[in-house]
């Protein structure tokens, strides 16, 4: 589903991105973890075609983001650390322009918007200006933005950050519902916890290079992921 090969990128002198190579099947559930500047972001970008990279490949459904970067994003969805949605319209009237940004029918919009607004408990604020939108109700809005047209990569930064406990349960059924329909998942995240519990596979990110990756029993062995990475942080590269 997911295909990364020998991807660099620079910003300057700073490597950001050094030779990582990461291949997600379908139905894999991707954990993505390192510290802050660890390079997780700026990969993500590269994937989703936001972000233009020096060297490598990336491929989505064997398709190369650099030579059809819209056949690639007609197949995923990516939401960002900190969706930038737009203040001005209403919840509802961003799920419209999304949907036909993606050209999805109006009756297949109209029970999928419905279905997930009522998971989420935002069927009512859809109607008020995102503007008036919390943080939490932005990421709900971002996230039912990303599942209107059933992309089959679903790419995301930190996605559980601002959401309530039970929005994150919500969140981790309809995850792993997309990789039981034969889809995948790509996620950063800081919650070690939420990463050893629904992730499939882990990569680990250090200064840019990839340090581990692997089945979890791969990556951590007897010990925790807590254990491991705070291990693989502190050792010198």
């Amino acid at each position: 589903m997911l295909s990364i090969s020998h991807l660099t990128k620079t910003f300057g002198d700073k490597v950001a991105v050094d030779d990582l190579s990461l291949h997600i099947a379908p139905g894999e559930i991707y954990g993505f973890i390192g510290h802050n500047g660890a390079g997780k972001t700026t990969t993500l970008r590269s994937v989703v075609g936001v972000q233009q990279f020096d060297a490598g490949e990336i491929r989505i459904g064997g398709v190369s983001v650099k030579e059809d970067p819209i056949a690639c994003k007609k197949m995923l969805a990516y939401i960002p650390d900190n969706p930038d949605l737009y203040d001005y319209m209403t919840g509802i009237k961003y799920l419209h322009f999304v949907a036909d940004i993606f050209g999805v029918p109006t009756d297949v919009r109209a029970q999928r918007i419905g279905d997930l607004a009522a998971k989420f408990e935002l069927t009512k604020d859809l109607f008020s200006p995102i503007a008036a939108y919390s943080h939490g109700m932005k990421q709900k809005l971002a996230i039912i933005s990303a599942w209107l047209h059933e992309p089959k990569l679903i790419v995301m930064d930190e996605p559980f950050v601002g959401l309530d406990p039970k929005a994150a349960h919500i969140l981790k059924e309809m995850m792993r519902d997309v990789c039981d329909k034969g889809g995948a998942i790509f996620f950063s995240t800081h919650v070690l916890e939420v990463a050893e519990k629904l992730c499939d596979k882990i990569a680990i990110i250090k200064l840019g290079k990839l340090i581990r990756t692997g089945t979890m029993d791969e990556v951590t062995g007897d010990d925790s992921l807590e254990e491991v990475f705070l291990e693989l942080e502190d050792a010198s590269c």
